[in-house]
Parts: structure tokens; sequence; C-alpha cells
């Protein structure tokens, strides 16, 4: 596995150049709504190299599944966060995951362009006892994170819109509001956070790679219901949970059983 993680790598961060040269178009990307032209690009780029590496089952948001029974299968969201980088908002990423017997294994996040102006790309494969960012170790800190007003939550860009709901929502940590649950539970697995979130309906392609991430980091990625999410059956990856929770188990737990209907109901 690390030797394929490596290979995985090359592949995304390659790919990563389509989605900074579609950033820097001047008239803007191109797409509209969660739509956006240079996804396809990508996927048909990352679905040839990873099928030519290693040839199993597929699924892909862009360009559809591929599910014979398999036991491993790639997962991959080519542009997690379209609407956001189509709205010019930085940390949209490109996903990779690869499941072995429906439990994920390996893992790519790349954000190529973030708000901290350099590119971002958080990776782990079964068999190594660190994560790695940007090609350098980094040895699990969510095991040893105290839950306190110092942690940070990541949530969805759309936070700041209900800022005090999520601030209450969130206690005793802060938030932090960006695009992606890819990046957001890569980040969190890379010890930026202690909880990322999504409060709508995710897909395997949304999070199977950060799950290998937090799996690596001493983490979980749990439903709304507490329980740990499962890509048994094809069901299970088209929708894997209303909402997920990605970290530190104990505060997984707790922020799953608040009321984050409030997001949508209160005024």
């Amino acid at each position: 596995m690390p030797e394929l993680l490596t290979s995985v790598i090359n592949i995304v961060c390659k790919a990563g150049q389509l989605l900074v040269t579609e950033w820097q178009r001047e008239d803007g990307p191109r797409g509209q709504g969660d739509k956006a032209v240079v996804d396809v690009e990508i996927e048909l780029l990352l679905r040839q190299r990873l099928l030519d590496l290693f040839f199993c089952d597929y699924w892909g948001e862009e360009t559809g599944h591929t599910l014979t029974g398999d036991s491993w299968c790639w997962v991959v969201d080519p542009n997690d966060g379209t609407n956001d980088f189509l709205k010019g908002l930085k940390g949209s990423a490109i996903s990779v995951g690869l499941l072995y017997k429906h439990t994920p294994i390996l893992g790519v996040v790349y954000a190529p362009v973030t708000l901290e102006g350099v590119p971002d790309c958080i990776a782990w494969a079964e068999g190594l006892s660190n994560l790695l960012r940007n090609g350098k170790s980094v040895a699990p800190k969510l095991p040893g994170m105290i839950w306190s007003s110092d942690c940070r939550v990541m949530l969805s860009s759309a936070a700041v819109n209900k800022a005090e709901i999520n601030r209450q929502l969130c206690a005793p940590s802060s938030f932090v509001a960006m695009p992606s649950i890819a990046y957001r539970l890569a980040k969190v697995a890379a010890g930026d956070g202690v909880c990322g979130i999504s409060v709508c309906q995710v897909s395997a392609h949304d999070v199977v790679a950060g799950h290998a991430l937090l799996k690596g980091a001493g983490g979980v990625l749990l439903n709304e219901n507490g329980e740990s999410i499962r890509y048994v059956t094809q069901d299970n990856m088209q929708v894997v949970s209303r909402r997920c929770f990605g970290g530190l188990e104990a505060v997984c737990r707790t922020l799953a059983a608040r009321d984050w209907d409030r997001i949508f109901t209160d005024d």
C-alpha cells in the first residue's frame, strides 16, 4: 500500500494542475451551480490512470461506476466543493480513496488552491504509522487532543450565514467555514481541527478518502446517528449518511447528538 500511495499522490497532484489552470482562467471557471467543465476533465484523467495503475471496481462522481463485486474499489471525486469553486472560493479538493472489502485503506485529498496560498496534499495508506502532508510525515495528533475552546470544528462555507447558531452547536470549540467535506476531514486528520462536519447528505465519493485519512490518524467517521459510516452496498455508496462527523470519537458522538436541524429552521 505505501508504494501504491506514492503513485496515487503523483497522479492526483498532476490532475490538480488542471484545477489550477481552470481557476486562473481570465473569464473564471467554466460551469454553473454544482457542475464545472473541469470536473469531468479531471475525472477522465484520474479514472484512466488509476485503473491503469491498479485495475478494480470504480466509483466516480462524474463518470459513473463499475461495481462487479471486486474486493477493491477506487472512489473518486475530481473536485469536491464545485459550487464554491465556481463562486470563487478557495479550498475545493481532489479526493481519491481505495476500498478493500468495503473498508477505506488508502486516501489522498489534494487542495491545489487554498486560502493559505500553497497547495495542500494529505495522504495515508494502510501500513503507514503516520500521515503524509506535502510529502512530510505527520504524527497523529487526534488521539491526544482535549476538546476545548482552543479546538476548531470544520464546517461548510455556508456556516457563516448562521454564524451564531453554528457557534452554539460547535461549543466549546470555534468553527472554521470552508468548502469541501473531503478537505475538512483531511485537515482534521492532519491535526488542524477536532471534527469535520457535513450537515447535508454525502455520497461515498465525498468521504471515502477523508475516512481513510481519519483512520490513519486514529479518528472516526460517524453518521447522524453516531454510527460508523459503511460502504457495503450500492445504496450505501450513493447515500452514506444524511450528515457526517469525522474526527476525535468522543467529540463526534457529542456533536452528532446535537440539534443540527436548527440551521435550517431557526432564523
